[in-house]
């Protein structure tokens, strides 16, 4: 499943670069098993069904500098996962433990 966020960076503090949402992502989700920041395919292709059957989300930055558009791409396995199942996994989240042992 593919979820995107239409963003213009001028609207954003600090008026940050691609580069720079990037960076943020990579430093905020450093560490964690479940969320990666991924550089995005040079072809612009992704593949919505690559993460079925995990518990992980891949969050991809795609800009357009000359316009300072850019859109933010999660890449994640949503089918199974009931509201209980969303809930636990985001308490784990806010509370950053791992979610070993549980099924999300």
């Amino acid at each position: 499943m593919l979820v995107s966020v239409p963003l213009h960076l001028d609207t954003l503090p600090g008026k940050p670069s691609g580069a720079d949402l990037q960076a943020a992502l990579e430093a905020r989700y450093a560490g964690t098993d479940t969320i990666r920041a991924a550089m995005p395919d040079p072809s612009g292709k992704l593949e919505p069904q690559a993460l079925n059957g995990t518990n992980r989300l891949e969050l991809f930055v795609h800009v357009n500098e000359a316009y300072r558009h850019a859109v933010l791409v999660a890449r994640l396995d949503n089918l199974g996962k009931g509201a209980s199942g969303a809930a636990v996994q985001n308490l784990c989240l806010m509370l950053r433990v791992g979610m070993e042992g549980v099924d999300g």
